[in-house]
């Protein structure tokens, strides 16, 4: 068993986080953000307005699973910023996306491909 696949203590938890709370640890995985930052990314991503009252609950849980770490920039704003666990669940799924994805040489030169042009 990787390292990746022991992320929590409890068995399964990142396996079962939705997909709108695990695009919300890919877009921290990028850099810690306030909310409003990660709303307008995810807007962005799905093409269509987000709630308040769907992003915050989910970042509080995300918070609780201590996958992400919630701390004050100012007494308005919220920071956001992965946990090393929460960077694991992040890796986590890729790899097992990576793994159902990549079935021959190219499939693997895709990939190569997508991460050499983010470089």
């Amino acid at each position: 068993m990787s390292e990746a696949q022991t992320v929590s203590s409890e068995p399964g938890i990142v396996r079962d986080l939705t997909a709108f709370q695990q695009n919300i640890l890919v877009i921290l995985s990028e850099e810690p953000m306030y909310g409003l930052a990660i709303k307008r990314q995810l807007e962005s991503y799905y093409g269509t307005e987000v709630n308040h009252g769907r992003l915050y609950p989910n970042l509080d849980d995300l918070v609780e699973m201590g996958l992400v770490e919630k701390s004050e920039l100012d007494k308005r704003t919220n920071q956001y910023e992965l946990t090393d666990e929460g960077h694991e669940a992040v890796l986590d799924r890729l790899e097992w996306v990576l793994s159902k994805f990549v079935t021959d040489d190219s499939r693997a030169d895709e990939v190569r491909d997508l991460i050499d042009a983010q470089l």
